[in-house]
């Protein structure tokens, strides 16, 4: 219909206001041997789609991963024939480095678009990531953006990305030199943790992944924090049952939180699962990611657990038990750069991750601290006398 603009408009011109609610839902599985023949798991979870099969998929790899696990490629190709009723491999799989040099460089980003395009992939096909948490969040935030998004199945490597970033809604990379500068809010059509693929990771890998357990049990759930205590020990020396225990009830809480708190993609200016995450962040530019990001966390929680007692606020007896449960855990708990450079102005002092970490999100600073082991309390100031009393006792290993 056209207007005629001669007559009396008959419309006033207020503003419209829409609403818009979207629901995801995406389950998270646990299961061993996730590309065996007898598995059907990564088979049912594309077939269950309710549309016509097959259907094109294409891989991401991990290329850390394939350094313990050679045959993957071929073992997934093989999966792939015997169910090549319901899923069709429409390329071959794309290996990246692992680790957050896949998160450095903007060329990967590239070469998966490049991939989706070249395979024919569409909204209604599937992007298969396995490996680590950087890997799958270069892969997370080259599906969100290829066609506005397509469908991403992640298959965490990693105790970190088990229990933690795989099963979530973000997806980024790094850009002039800050964490994450670019990236999207994009939930998986489905996470499988294969507990399988935590026999190949070393040392560091294996411990690295707790610290995001210890955060959200410290901020969320005290009797998980005292499962973690109590099992330090069987978990440094790699007891898979008491690790599949954490990764479970970790990936729990992180699912409950996204689901509940009512910004599960960040609009405000709080981030209580970032607990720690300030410094973590800061400490691995520094460090030119030598650090994991878990033993950067793992930092970061001892700091900000130092800083709750020195304000006030944690107990004596709670501050030591989580030092030593991180102790036990096998994490150092300082390193130079901590106290490298004190200016603030200068570009290699910690503090400066406080400003990048409020920018991040903007809005005013926001940081989760503790009161108690599992109850958690935001503050919008700090005082940065006060960090540094907490890094000089981090420094004394006799606290």
């Amino acid at each position: 219909m056209i207007l005629d603009l001669k007559r009396k408009t008959k419309f006033e011109l207020k503003p419209i206001q829409q609403r818009v609610e979207v629901t995801f839902n995406y389950a998270v599985h646990f299961t061993n041997g996730i590309f065996d023949l007898d598995n059907p798991l990564l088979a049912e979870v594309i077939a269950n789609d309710g549309e016509a099969k097959p259907k094109k998929v294409v891989a991401v790899v991990d290329g850390g991963l394939l350094e313990s696990r050679s045959g993957l490629l071929d073992q997934f190709r093989e999966y792939c024939r015997s169910n090549s009723d319901i899923l069709t491999l429409s390329a071959e799989p794309l290996v990246v480095p692992g680790g957050e040099a896949a998160k450095n460089n903007p060329q990967l980003l590239e070469d998966i678009h490049q991939l989706v395009d070249d395979a024919g992939i569409c909204r209604h096909s599937y992007l298969i990531a396995i490996g680590g948490g950087a890997v799958l969040d270069l892969v997370g935030f080259a599906a969100a953006t290829a066609h506005r998004g397509i469908r991403i199945i992640r298959i965490p490597t990693t105790v970190l990305a088990q229990n933690d970033s795989a099963v979530g809604v973000k997806n980024g990379i790094n850009a002039f030199g800050k964490k994450n500068f670019l990236g999207s809010f994009a939930p998986p059509y489905a996470v499988l943790n294969d507990f399988d693929f935590l026999d190949s990771l070393d040392e560091r890998d294996w411990r690295s992944g707790i610290a995001e357990a210890v955060k959200v049990a410290l901020i969320r759930d005290r009797e998980f924090f005292e499962f973690i205590a109590d099992n330090a020990a069987l978990l440094a020396r790699r007891d898979m049952e008491a690790m599949q225990q954490v990764i479970y009830r970790c990936a729990k809480l992180h699912l409950q939180h996204i689901a509940t708190s009512g910004d599960a993609f960040e609009m405000g200016s709080s981030r209580p699962l970032d607990f720690g995450h300030w410094a973590a962040h800061k400490l691995e530019q520094l460090t030119n990611y030598r650090l994991r990001h878990g033993e950067a966390v793992a930092i970061g929680i001892a700091l900000d657990s130092t800083y709750s007692y020195l304000q006030g606020m944690l107990p004596h007896a709670e501050w030591q038990k989580i030092l030593n449960t991180l102790r036990t855990l096998g994490f150092e708990l300082y390193i130079p750069e901590l106290t490298e450079e004190s200016q603030i102005e200068h570009p290699r002092c910690l503090f400066r991750g406080l400003n990048e970490f409020r920018e991040h999100l903007g809005g005013e600073l926001t940081l989760t601290l503790l009161q108690r082991i599992g109850q958690e309390i935001e503050v919008h100031t700090v005082k940065i006398s006060l960090y540094q009393q907490a890094i000089s006792l981090l420094s004394d290993a006799k606290i």
